[in-house]
């Protein structure tokens, strides 16, 4: 899958597009028809520790899926972010074969 990733105010280091990447490869284990995606890294301005935000945008025929979380660390809002993009993408596929039946 393709993606597109965008570090907002800061260049991101190519270890970290490359996790992101390998994470995100693993969603077409669920979900085969993904086209591309979008990723945004981003810094928050507040002081406490969960300044990093991971926003994640899928597409899919007919749909577009879409994570954004805060942590400490991109890994780990990365992680959680393709987690909730996991659940949509199971639910989503849930539904499209019930309504194919």
């Amino acid at each position: 899958m393709k993606l597109q990733m965008h570090s907002i105010h800061f260049d991101a280091d190519q270890k970290l597009i490359d996790f992101i990447q390998k994470k995100a490869d693993k969603l077409d284990t669920y979900f085969d028809q993904i086209i591309d995606g979008e990723v945004f890294l981003r810094l928050d301005k507040n002081d406490n520790n969960a300044n990093k935000i991971v926003e994640i945008k899928l597409n899919v025929p007919g749909k577009q899926f879409f994570a954004k979380n805060q942590a400490d660390s991109f890994e780990a809002a990365s992680d959680d972010a393709i987690e909730g993009l996991r659940r949509q993408i199971k639910k989503y596929k849930e539904k499209v074969v019930l309504a194919k039946q």
